[in-house]
């Protein structure tokens, strides 16, 4: 009896030392905008950080798409109640960077706790786009995306084109577009993300300023540079095209995705991560190619910029809690974790380890093409090509997919279009320089 008692005894301090355990795990808010698919993907490695983290316990929460989480973000801040895990898409970079006291820089968090993440470990460009000038993390890459091309493989053989060589210039696509026409393809080209893929990307891609101050990199005081020759030259191009029907302008964000995945359209410059969704639906073989360049651009092609979203934390937390989301952010980029991410949901890898590691599982020879969008940024990038850092940065795409709108139906000229775009855009970063200063 006096056994059992004891046994009794030790079994109850044993259930109250594990519940102590539990209760004394550090709990970490993540507010984030993947759904569905991504969501359930966000969740399970989650999950699986928890159970191999016990002293650390992480909470998932969906918060809307990426305006309404960052906007739910900003207001818990305001009322100090901010999440200590806030996804933010690129766009809203600037505006994060420059909201004095609300947020710890990544690198800083982690040097601090003494488990430093390494942002020479991430693909260039992906570090270079999150990093301050000094060339540290401010936030934490997660989902990011590039500009590829895409090409229906049928079509081409059709038009009597050779359907594994791509166009790689901008002339070629040109010529293309002819022979498909001539072929009875309704249209030649497309591109979704307008303003993203035709001025930002195609500014980095040629290693030419979208605004002075190295893109905004500089300085508050950057003005936008898109009224260049070189600029309004892409923008007359793609005029020429619609008007000769070859050039088919599908509407702004991803809406001109159902063109190309329908048949419609023979080529489309779009998001990595388009892929999924067009071997799922599309009735065609289609490949993936590197972006078209202008061949006499003296530097063309540098690298892509990317699109996406990365992972900030919020100031004025617990050492601990720091502590956590320092181990919880090298989960996220282990060789393991990061390239299951990427191969799973089209997503690039974002540090050169995962990339490797895909490699060498040969998910890129089992899946063609899936590897241009990590070579197109996976370049040691420049001034020019880093990225943008712009305040109201998603203001300042409406203006501009606006413009190209009339650019291509022959509403505006090029230089007069892009001249008011900069000029309406500029009123903005104005704007927003006085608001931080």
């Amino acid at each position: 009896m006096r056994s059992h008692r004891l046994a009794l005894v030790a079994a109850s301090l044993l259930t109250a030392f594990a519940a102590t355990s539990a209760n004394a795990a550090t709990e970490i808010q993540f507010w984030h905008s993947m759904e569905g698919a991504l969501g359930d993907r966000v969740n399970e490695i989650v999950n699986d950080f928890n159970k191999k983290n016990p002293d650390y316990q992480v909470k998932a929460v969906y918060k809307g798409n990426y305006g309404e989480s960052m906007n739910a973000g900003i207001a818990a801040f305001r009322a100090g109640n901010a999440p200590d895990i806030l996804q933010v898409f690129e766009v809203g970079t600037a505006t994060m960077m420059y909201a004095k006291g609300a947020i710890k820089p990544v690198q800083q968090m982690s040097e601090e706790v003494g488990d430093p993440i390494n942002p020479k470990d991430f693909i260039g460009a992906v570090a270079g786009y999150y990093s301050s000038p000094d060339g540290k993390l401010v936030s934490m890459p997660f989902n990011s995306s590039t500009v590829v091309f895409y090409y229906n493989k049928d079509a081409f053989q059709k038009a009597g084109l050779d359907p594994e060589k791509p166009p790689k210039t901008w002339e070629e696509l040109a010529a293309d577009t002819k022979k498909l026409k001539a072929a009875g393809v309704e249209c030649g080209y497309t591109t979704s993300w307008p303003s993203w893929t035709q001025l930002e990307t195609f500014s980095a891609w040629h290693n030419v300023p979208y605004a002075t101050k190295d893109n905004g990199f500089g300085g508050l005081d950057a003005r936008l540079a898109i009224d260049s020759p070189l600029h309004v030259r892409h923008m007359e191009f793609l005029a020429n095209l619609a008007k000769d029907g070859e050039f088919m302008y599908g509407g702004r964000g991803d809406d001109p995705n159902a063109l190309f995945i329908s048949g419609k359209c023979a080529m489309i410059t779009g998001s990595s991560g388009l892929r999924a969704n067009i071997m799922k639906n599309a009735k065609f073989k289609f490949g993936i190619s590197t972006l078209p360049y202008y061949s006499d651009v003296k530097g063309a092609p540098q690298n892509t910029i990317i699109g996406g979203a990365s992972l900030w934390v919020f100031g004025n937390k617990k050492p601990d809690t720091y502590k956590g989301v320092t181990k919880f952010f090298k989960y996220l980029s282990s060789p393991e974790v990061a390239a299951k991410w990427h191969q799973q949901t089209g997503y690039v890898p974002v540090t050169k380890a995962a990339y490797e590691l895909t490699q060498k599982q040969g998910f890129y020879d089992q899946n063609p093409g899936t590897d241009v969008g990590v070579k197109q940024l996976n370049v040691e990038t420049t001034a020019q090509s880093r990225g943008v850092r712009l305040g109201y940065l998603p203001q300042i795409r409406e203006i501009e997919d606006a413009t190209i709108e009339q650019i291509v139906s022959g509403k505006v000229g090029a230089q007069a279009g892009l001249k008011d775009a900069a000029k309406r855009g500029n009123d903005l970063l104005e704007k927003f320089e006085k608001s931080v200063k």
